[in-house]
């Protein structure tokens, strides 16, 4: 059996995915990455192959993503989260020609052909405005679990509208609303919706089509799953798989590139008996065989007149 695998280091938490050659998903780890990249690339890459039983001589090729991917230095090459989440993404979902990923840092937007190639992404790369940082932030300001603030937003009557998306100020936002006696539940609906509305401008940037497919790990917040959909009036498919889809199509790249150098080794080896010279010996073996058949007029007739002796 054929093994390939997908880590992606986030800058939140560290993704690895071990899938066989038939696409099926073998495995999953899932480790914080912490301030050394390189120890949660380690990290997760031993848990996945733990869990499925194996060494890593077993796996046949790695391929990094995410934010840390240069730090999987055991990976054979190196792929962007773009390209992997929109592959995750359509290997889930077949149909998918929409992604949107939101991340611990940033949130991505994607087009997807029919094949699951990026035909066009938009990003906010340049600061953590509307990410999962912006939530985590809004839940520490009101000492919540960020597990918790999806549900509980679920449950407001009056949605605030918040100021501002920037990580920095939300929590003055957030206080001041406490100050006005506004619930909690209506103040999250409002932090949802922020990031909702600044998500929506980035997808329309690259076009929404259906199918449209939630990636990350912010894709199990079921509030924000909420928020997207009320907003743009389509429903998001998400997999319980979706905080894995970046190192899922990591894997899936892995994979391709390792049984495409398997096909064109065993082409070459093709090649190479087809073209390789006969032995001597059957050469040799053909050419009697030959001139037993021709009679025993053959060989007068292969010497040249000139060298023939004299009639007797």
């Amino acid at each position: 059996m054929t093994y390939a695998v997908g880590v992606d280091v986030g800058s939140t938490q560290t993704k690895a995915i071990l899938i066989d050659e038939g696409g099926g998903i073998v495995a999953r780890a899932l480790t914080d990455t912490g301030a050394y990249l390189v120890r949660a690339a380690d990290r997760a890459y031993d848990a996945v192959l733990a869990e499925a039983g194996l060494s890593r001589s077993d796996v046949g090729a790695v391929i990094g993503t995410g934010y840390g991917r240069f730090k999987v230095e055991f990976g054979d090459d190196q792929v962007t989260e773009i390209s992997c989440h929109a592959k995750g993404a359509w290997a889930l979902f077949p149909k998918t020609r929409t992604v949107v990923d939101i991340g611990g840092q940033d949130t991505k937007a994607i087009k997807v052909s029919d094949r699951g190639e990026v035909l066009d992404f938009a990003m906010n790369d340049k600061c953590a405005a509307g990410s999962g940082r912006f939530l985590s932030n809004s839940a520490e300001a009101l000492g919540m679990d960020v597990a918790e603030i999806g549900d509980r937003s679920l449950e407001s009557r009056a949605p605030v509208r918040l100021s501002t998306v920037c990580t920095i100020f939300v929590e003055t936002d957030i206080l001041s609303y406490l100050a006005q006696g506004k619930r909690v539940e209506d103040i999250l609906a409002g932090v949802h919706g922020a990031i909702a509305a600044r998500t929506i401008a980035l997808l329309r940037r690259v076009g929404v089509e259906p199918e449209a497919t939630f990636t990350g790990g912010v894709s199990l917040n079921r509030g924000m799953v909420h928020g997207l959909e009320e907003k743009l009036g389509i429903t998001f498919n998400v997999s319980p798989d979706s905080h894995f889809t970046g190192a899922l199509g990591a894997a899936i790249f892995a994979m391709e590139r390792l049984l495409a150098k398997d096909r064109a080794q065993e082409g070459l080896a093709r090649l190479s008996e087809s073209t390789s010279p006969e032995p001597p010996s059957r050469r040799g073996g053909e050419a009697a065989h030959r001139a037993q058949r021709a009679g025993p007029d053959a060989a007068k007739r292969s010497v040249p007149s000139g060298l023939r002796g004299a009639p007797a």
